[in-house]
């Protein structure tokens, strides 16, 4: 069996209901893309974007992969068209790590060591897993060294820039099942524990809180709002400052007995290494659409022979990126909860026939061979730029 034909899909659905809504601070736009004016906040659009991949091999089998893009997909695809390709028709798909190296190899010279090139590498390894999964008739966690739990536990994430509306969205979210709950709040310290404090007086304490911030603190506003959030319960401060500010995040984490989760930007294991060498987190947060589960796997590894659990990101992710997510959590031996997005999630399935949704606040363990995604060519076609 051989890689035969390579494809890749630069992916936008227009948005849907209430998931169309952005972020409260985003006040400039051009074009898709909105963008806050007075704050240092990412790019975000107002379509679900992502790049898809499809390998098939010379006797016809089918892997879909997906490398997480949800602005300039175009980009990731390009790479995939231009720079995978050559390295990938005619190998065997069972290679599946070594290709992952291989590609990696031909840029790291050229210093394309992250960003669009290794979200691409993931595109291309969770496209093989899926492919190898069917080959087998497994899923794929089985082929991933098997399940170390019988379903995974997730956290729904949620808006709110004021106690009341915070309150209702959290409330709608554990009426739907949810027993975890992550805050995504950008604004000054005192609104956001005003926020927090409403939430956790709304849903008592058996309800797990989270809140991100989204790299917004220096490392003393990170600490000051740390520990009034730990009064409140809360279980982790995550992204508290800029990305490349490892010690100042180590010195958060230091100054906190909360919890401090991070990392959804570090897509290699030569770039956790160095955090880990800084305990520059308590939680780590790999995205396997960016690092790919071969290289998740790594990374896992690495983070558990220091004890750090793995809570993986999955964000603007689309269906296949939060399958992936499954397997990875079912397949490592430190897990701690994975990252969900409650109502978007048919909104990322509108490229699918069939996928996972979550019961009571878990996915249970898939049963379908490959990544258990059935995707819908005609749409994927459709939505196709």
């Amino acid at each position: 069996m051989r890689i035969a034909s390579v494809q890749a899909y630069a992916i936008k659905i227009p948005p849907v209901g209430d998931v169309s809504r952005a972020v409260d601070d985003q006040v400039e736009a051009y074009g898709d893309y909105t963008i806050a004016a007075d704050a240092w906040t990412s790019i975000y659009s107002r379509n679900h974007e992502t790049c898809l991949v499809r390998l098939e091999t010379d006797d016809g089998l089918v892997g879909w992969g997906e490398g997480q893009a949800p602005v300039a997909p175009r980009a990731t695809a390009a790479i995939v068209e231009e720079l995978c390709v050559p390295l990938l028709l005619g190998r065997d798909p069972f290679d599946v790590e070594y290709i992952w190296y291989r590609l990696y190899s031909a840029m790291r010279e050229r210093g394309h060591v992250t960003g669009f090139y290794v979200d691409a590498l993931a595109a291309v390894d969770l496209a093989l897993y899926d492919l190898l999964g069917k080959a087998l008739n497994k899923p794929v966690y089985k082929i991933l060294g098997g399940a170390f739990r019988p379903d995974v536990q997730v956290y729904a994430g949620m808006g709110g820039t004021e106690p009341d509306a915070a309150v209702d969205q959290a409330k709608f979210l554990i009426d739907a099942g949810y027993r975890s709950l992550k805050l995504h709040l950008r604004m000054p310290n005192l609104q956001i524990l005003a926020v927090a404090e409403a939430v956790r007086k709304a849903v008592g304490p058996e309800i797990e809180l989270l809140v991100d911030v989204h790299g917004t603190r220096d490392v003393s506003e990170a600490i000051e709002l740390g520990k009034g959030l730990e009064e409140l319960s809360v279980r982790w401060l995550e992204a508290p400052c800029q990305p490349e500010d490892i010690r100042g995040q180590a010195e958060i984490a230091r100054a906190l007995s909360m919890q401090v989760a991070t990392g959804e930007w570090l897509r290699t294991v030569w770039e956790w290494r160095d955090w880990i060498a800084l305990r520059g987190f308590d939680v780590a947060m790999p995205d396997v659409a960016r690092t790919g589960l071969s290289e998740g796997k790594r990374i896992a590894a690495l983070c558990d022979s220091f004890n750090l659990p793995i809570a993986p990101h999955v964000g603007g992710g689309g269906i296949l990126s939060v399958a992936a997510t499954i397997h990875y959590s079912l397949a490592i031996p430190n897990f701690q909860i994975m990252e969900h997005g409650h109502e978007s999630l048919d909104w990322k399935g509108s490229v699918a026939h069939f996928y996972p949704v979550p019961r009571e606040g878990r996915f249970a363990a898939p049963q379908e061979p490959g990544l258990g995604v059935e995707i819908d060519e005609a749409a994927v076609a459709r939505f196709a730029v």
